[in-house]
């Protein structure tokens, strides 16, 4: 097929903005008919903690100031409602969750003069929306209101029936208010997005499944962003037309999340490469229903064993690391290069796994798995959305992004992922290892855990909401000291370049000094020949006449 041409600089529109993942899983594509969506919320300046907003009533007249949720900027006022709900991290107790991920759009577009920006967006409406419909409604209508802040973003919207995606941009500085479309999700079909708009054709007489803002094609005419038919129409290539950056950056992450659960998924690869002008599907049938564990499998992919995988190439240094630090995007001689960006990225400040269940109780039904940092080297623990409180681990105030706390998840996971970014190969089934023994543990827990969560709630509501406290608070702790634990075991075991040697799970001794001699792992042939290529004549053993 004939070459797409795309300029490099195009790459800086998806990067201006925060990169976010996100996938969602109808019920039916579900192990247990859970509904399901993940977020990763990567940016260098977020710190990892667990918000909360207790449920609370108001007066008639009462008015809620409006900070920026990037930057704590005062935006202005919004009327308060006289009831809101209680929200733990991205979900309410009514099994209502929303993840978002970052695109901008067309710079023109933005309004700078709205009150309501992405991020106050959806806490707002979690705190007064009890489905996706009705917060699709909220979210619409707030911005409709009060004027759109943000650029371009698609929301993950769902409950515990149905799963939708909104794609939505501004309309420009003196033109309050966006234009947006949402679309359901097939309740046996998964979806991803990430930073680059998915929407392309939609129907147009589907309110079941689809609704849309009654300008979105109109106001794309206006500004000259569509000629054609309406039926012809898509949001996408309207409002965020696909660059390189899109395609390799942000598209790319969408394409590996397909890639692992269909067997067919390369061919979109010509898509994903600009050789091919037709998108990918904004939803696919699944080769097989998804649990919680592949969700948080999906999360810490780095494009292993694709033609993206980073772990191959001379970048990835002796440890195959698959982490490439920022700035991803570089010049050598005139030409521009350019890094993968996978799912899993070492500047995550938390992400999650949310489960929504029609067949418990709100109280029960509802489990936000949350982590802090680089989803790769994070323990996901459950924290149910009636908690009444967060465990001091995640906190808000316990540490910040400049101060480092040893009672902070989001600091102790850093700790333990930093030593093992240099090196990556040889730390990483030890970190797999746990990992796997104590979300595991976790699930295997959740049935004898929300059995007696639901005893209680026969008899007294309040006392089961206490026990969901309590419990998620323990297995948050128990997560930071497994991970602090784990961090000390790293650096005894490969201090200085070895690896001590183990025994039963204890390390090896002698009678003097505690010590031993550890292995010594050499670099692998493949690295070994790089260096010989880059200075082999220099390094090259020569035998000398004595």
């Amino acid at each position: 097929m004939k070459k797409l041409l795309f300029f490099f600089t195009g790459i800086i529109t998806c990067f201006q903005a925060l990169p976010c993942t996100n996938f969602l899983v109808g019920k039916a594509a579900s192990e247990d008919g859970s509904t399901m969506v993940t977020y990763s919320a990567d940016s260098y300046s977020l710190y990892g903690e667990l918000y909360h907003w207790a449920p609370e009533r108001y007066a008639e007249g009462t008015f809620l100031d409006v900070r920026e949720w990037d930057t704590n900027k005062y935006l202005g006022k919004i009327a308060q409602v006289t009831e809101t709900y209680n929200v733990i991290g991205n979900m309410n107790e009514h099994q209502l969750c929303i993840g978002e991920t970052t695109w901008g759009g067309r710079h023109e577009l933005a309004d700078t003069s709205g009150i309501i920006d992405y991020g106050s967006l959806i806490y707002i409406t979690l705190q007064r929306a009890r489905t996706a419909r009705e917060a699709i409604k909220i979210m619409t209508g707030l911005v409709a209101e009060y004027g759109y802040y943000s650029g371009g973003e698609s929301f993950s919207i769902v409950d515990k029936n149905e799963v939708w995606i909104m794609d939505m941009i501004g309309k420009g500085i003196g033109n309050k208010g966006a234009v947006w479309v949402a679309v359901r999700i097939p309740d046996d079909c998964i979806a991803a997005h990430a930073n680059q708009a998915r929407i392309h054709q939609f129907p147009l007489n589907d309110p079941e499944n689809c609704i849309y803002s009654e300008d979105v094609i109109s106001f794309a005419r206006e500004k000259g962003y569509f000629r054609g038919k309406n039926s012809d129409f898509s949001f996408a290539k309207a409002y965020n037309p696909i660059d390189w950056g899109g395609l390799r950056f942000c598209e790319a992450r969408v394409w590996s999340f397909f890639n692992q659960w269909t067997d067919d998924a390369d061919r979109w690869l010509p898509y994903i490469l600009g050789e091919d002008p037709v998108p990918m599907p904004l939803y696919i049938k699944p080769k097989r229903k998804l649990g919680v564990r592949d969700l948080m499998t999906s999360m810490r992919d780095h494009y292993e064993g694709t033609p993206f995988d980073p772990t191959k190439d001379v970048g990835a240094g002796p440890f195959h690391s698959p982490y490439r630090f920022n700035p991803l995007m570089w010049q050598v001689d005139s030409e521009n290069y350019a890094f993968e960006r996978p799912i899993s990225t070492q500047q995550t400040g938390f992400s999650f796994v949310a489960q929504m269940r029609n067949n418990l109780p709100d109280e029960v039904g509802g489990v936000f798995w949350f982590g802090v940092d680089d989803a790769r080297f994070t323990i996901y623990t459950p924290m149910y959305p009636c908690m009444t409180r967060t465990p001091e681990c995640y906190r808000v105030g316990n540490g910040d992004i400049t101060h480092f706390s040893w009672t902070s998840s989001f600091w102790v996971h850093n700790w333990v992922a930093n030593m093992a970014y240099v090196r990556y190969d040889q730390m990483l089934p030890d970190a797999v290892a746990l990992q796997d023994k104590l979300e595991n543990d976790y699930l295997e827990n959740m049935k004898r855990i929300e059995q007696k969560a639901l005893d209680l709630l026969k008899t007294d509501r309040k006392q089961a909401v206490a026990y969901l406290t309590d419990y998620s608070i323990s297995v948050a702790q128990t997560a930071i000291d497994e991970w602090k634990r784990f961090g000390e075991y790293l650096i005894v075991k490969f201090m200085d370049g070895v690896v001590k040697k183990e025994l039963e799970g204890q390390f090896i001794k002698n009678e003097y000094r505690g010590s031993q001699y550890p292995n010594r792992p050499h670099f692998d042939d493949e690295f070994l020949r790089k260096v010989v290529k880059e200075k082999g004549e220099w390094l090259k053993q020569k035998i000398t006449e004595p």
